[in-house]
């Protein structure tokens, strides 16, 4: 994350994503694959890490292979593949919604996962309590544990999507959009951007 000054001379918290270019590699129709949507791909892959099967499907769009390939459903305007999509298509003003993968925090107890608050005072014979989850399920009725019960397990590591994010400025010479607020995801992670 960064941040800019506005013209009012408020300082905007701001993350930097790198959103192009992007090739349209595919665009698929109901006639022939059922349902009809624009798949896109970004960041070159080299030669030696593609094989041969990936490298023939970007052969088609006329690029080389690609790290991402993305889909989606409903898009604005009818694209050829092998067109070109860049940043231009975002404004300075727009909202958009961005997803990505949050970072992962491994296995976590209740505390950190769920904001459990612990068994409380470390008088009162409690030894080693502290930050246990207590009491998990009922006796003889119904002599289960219920579905969902929040317990220790693996945290993070899963979709969000963060709507409503404003653009603050695009710098089309660069391929850069910065959004106002955070996006999900670690440093170098990919995102989608939806408008």
């Amino acid at each position: 994350m960064t941040s800019v000054f506005s013209e009012a001379g408020k300082n905007i918290p701001c993350t930097v994503i790198e959103a192009g270019p992007c090739v349209v590699t595919q665009v698929r129709s109901e006639e022939t694959d059922g349902y009809t949507a624009t798949q896109i791909a970004f960041d070159d892959l080299s030669e030696k890490n593609t094989n041969k099967s990936t490298a023939g499907h970007f052969k088609k769009s006329g690029t080389n292979a690609k790290r991402k390939v993305i889909e989606f459903r409903e898009w604005d305007g009818e694209h050829n593949v092998g067109d070109t999509i860049g940043v231009d298509i975002l404004t300075e003003g727009e909202f958009v919604d961005v997803v990505g993968t949050s970072k992962g925090k491994g296995f976590q107890g209740v505390v950190k996962r769920h904001g459990f608050h612990g068994v409380g005072d470390a008088t009162h014979g409690q030894h080693n309590r502290l930050r246990a989850p207590g009491s998990i399920g009922a006796c003889s009725t119904p002599s289960r544990v219920f579905k969902g019960m929040r317990m220790a397990g693996r945290m993070g590591g899963q979709r969000v999507k963060m709507i409503n994010l404003e653009i603050i400025k695009v710098l089309a010479d660069k391929n850069v959009v910065l959004v106002k607020g955070a996006v999900p995801g670690p440093k170098g992670s990919y995102v989608i951007i939806e408008k």
